[in-house]
């Protein structure tokens, strides 16, 4: 990566050496007083500027202080790190330009966090870019989550992405590990597709001969994930044992290989998701509380596809991109826009490559409606037929609220064909009036 030029405003020779260690890389300027600071700074030609607020041991003044907007003025990036822990001073350091505040006592951890938050200030988030080629959607809430977790991206902070199958929980995760700048590999691994025993050797790693089958020794997710991402998809089915185990290993960032007696060491970020209700399982005791704030910082949530049906064409065609374009019959777009898509954007992009794959270009009505039905049933026990995402759905999510959403589908589509005519849609369905309205409230119609 580039050198960055960095000033270093710090009096105390000790805290000076310990900097110019952890900037090792890059072009370091040390400035012990506040004249030589300002000198400094009419050089001018930094990035960075570390400052120490207190400039010799009888400065209660804080006169690093002033250092601040002359930085800010030239366009540096200003940090503080200082043992000053007055409230009304770090106040005015944030009041003055600065940037950050740090105590002193974690420079080599903190000094990574700061370079690389000025590099994402530099790079910026390219908003077109991300939501047309990376993670692509139009909703405003979804669009807004999304720019607020880039923020937290060049942090330690964990991260917790909730929402239902499909809706791209691992494309966000490695988005927000892409803006993290970490020179570690973005590592994911399903929870729920392993026992307890194989997902400890998959995360820990295993010795050879350590258990039958073990013919070589093989490295686990957490040291392929040393200083970059581990992406734990499904967290929620994790076992409390596994939790455990997991826990010690985050905490002490130190873990045992299955079969082994040496520890291994990994320094990596842990970002979870998950489709279910966390605090549900905490409350049934499946989730430990402990385990839970270790994984959840910051939080974000994503919505189904069908709260956010302003994105089903732009996905369309970001599916097609590169590829055949297809285009669509007026009553074909409105199908799309209608259907529930319970298996959200996954099932979308499925229902796509059946479109392209065919010969047609033009898209009508009833193609539409055949490949939404196509492969998509499974028959019960007296011969009818389950639509499969729906089936699905109700898996993921319960046969009760699989239920309301199907009858809240079905009501508001048959309404939208009638131009929202009540009377006719009761009619139609033969409903009563109290289903129709209770409906109704429930979607905020």
């Amino acid at each position: 990566m580039e050198k960055l030029r960095i000033l270093v405003v710090e009096d105390d020779k000790l805290a000076q050496k310990a900097m110019a260690k952890h900037l090792g890389s890059h072009d370091v300027t040390l400035a012990g007083d506040l004249a030589a600071a300002s000198h400094a700074l009419d050089a001018g030609g930094f990035d960075i500027c570390f400052i120490d607020l207190r400039l010799g041991e009888d400065d209660h003044e804080c006169s690093g202080l002033k250092v601040i907007p002359r930085a800010a003025k030239k366009g540096i990036y200003p940090v503080v790190m200082s043992s000053s822990e007055s409230e009304e001073v770090v106040t005015q350091a944030y009041a003055l330009g600065c940037k950050d505040f740090y105590a002193k006592g974690n420079e080599e951890a903190n000094v990574g966090e700061v370079i690389a938050k000025y590099r994402q200030s530099k790079t910026g988030f390219n908003a077109d870019f991300v939501f047309t080629r990376q993670f692509v959607t139009e909703d405003p809430a979804t669009r807004a989550s999304i720019v607020e977790a880039a923020k937290y991206a060049p942090s330690d902070l964990p991260i917790l992405i909730l929402g239902p199958s499909g809706t791209g929980k691992t494309s966000l995760g490695q988005l927000i590990h892409e803006h993290s700048r970490r020179a570690g590999a973005f590592v994911a691994i399903n929870c729920s597709a392993y026992t307890e025993e194989l997902l400890e050797a998959e995360l820990f790693g295993y010795r050879k001969g350590a258990f039958t089958g073990a013919a070589d020794s093989r490295k686990g997710k957490l040291l392929q994930a040393h200083k970059g991402t581990l992406f734990l998809d499904e967290i929620g089915s994790m076992s409390l044992n596994m939790q455990t185990k997991l826990l010690k290993a985050i905490e002490e960032r130190s873990f045992y290989p299955v079969g082994s007696d040496q520890p291994e060491s990994s320094e990596f970020r842990i970002i979870s998701a998950t489709l279910e209700d966390l605090q549900k399982l905490i409350a049934q005791g499946r989730l430990r509380f402990d385990f839970f704030q270790r994984i959840h910082g910051f939080t974000v949530n994503l919505k189904p596809l069908y709260q956010r049906k302003c994105d089903i064409l732009p996905l369309v065609r970001f599916f097609t991109r590169g590829g055949k374009r297809l285009s669509f019959a007026p009553e074909a777009k409105a199908c799309l826009l209608e259907h529930a898509w319970p298996g959200n954007t996954r099932e979308l992009k499925k229902f796509v490559e059946l479109l392209a794959a065919g010969v047609e270009g033009h898209v009508t009505l009833e193609q539409v409606r055949r490949h939404l039905a196509q492969d998509s049933g499974r028959p019960s026990a007296d011969g009818v037929c389950v639509d499969d995402v729906w089936y699905r759905y109700a898996l993921d999510h319960g046969l009760p609220e699989t239920v309301d959403r199907f009858i809240g589908e079905v009501i508001r589509r048959n309404l939208a064909e009638n131009h929202g005519k009540k009377i006719k849609t009761l009619s139609s369905l033969k409903i009563s009036n109290r289903l129709l309205y209770s409906t109704l409230k429930k979607q905020g119609t």
